[in-house]
């Protein structure tokens, strides 16, 4: 446990719990975990509601096997990146259309989008990152940190949704994930580096150099 908190890996360690956070903070477990709520709200019966979530489940489902193409093509990174701006434009849409009153099928193809762009990318993209950034002579405890961190932060979000939700409403609780994202297309954007193709000693010696 010393060697992680030591003063080369600190910084790695930071940016593997950053990503971790981000993954679940970007807001998608919380479609997941409400659709009944989300979805009533936007109008639908329970016949619609039952249909759209298995919607929910196929749409996830198809685009990480799109993700498994593209991860060794286009780079981790990258989809990191476009994984970021889609779900918060998805997001900032969203909460447009609950605050405009919009039902029904606005609603739900926003929602399949962020699940769509959220299942390429962070979904997949993030465990892979967490894998690799690691020292080898720490791998084993950072990742049960980052983990850790991941699993932390999905109780977070799942349990202040319903606080969030009679604050801010549906539109502004939505506009705060689309913000938690683009803060997140930052942070990917000057931290973290490209792992595509490169070794794991690679890596760490990119990672070690940069600190």
């Amino acid at each position: 446990m010393t060697e992680v908190l030591a003063p080369g890996v600190r910084r790695i360690l930071g940016i593997g719990v950053a990503l971790a956070v981000l993954q679940q903070w970007s807001g998608i477990n919380v479609i997941f975990n409400y659709a009944e709520e989300i979805y009533r709200g936007a109008g639908y019966g329970v016949s619609g509601i039952l249909f759209n979530i298995v919607i929910t489940g196929a749409i996830n489902l198809a685009f990480t096997f799109v993700a498994l193409g593209f991860v060794d093509r286009l780079g981790r990174r990258a989809l990191m990146l476009a994984g970021c701006a889609g779900i918060a434009v998805s997001h900032a849409l969203l909460g447009l259309a609950y605050h405009f009153g919009l039902k029904g099928l606005p609603v739900l193809v926003l929602t399949l989008c962020t699940i769509g762009c959220y299942a390429m990318s962070l979904a997949p993209v993030t465990w892979v990152l967490i894998s690799e950034i690691f020292p080898n002579r720490v791998r084993g405890p950072a990742v049960s940190i980052a983990v850790s961190a991941l699993w932390i932060a999905c109780f977070a979000l799942t349990f202040t949704f319903p606080v969030l939700n009679a604050a801010l409403g549906a539109s502004g609780t939505f506009g705060l994930y689309a913000a938690i994202c683009v803060a997140g297309f930052v942070f990917v954007k000057t931290s973290v580096p490209e792992t595509k193709g490169r070794s794991l000693e690679q890596i760490e010696r990119d990672l070690t150099y940069d600190n």
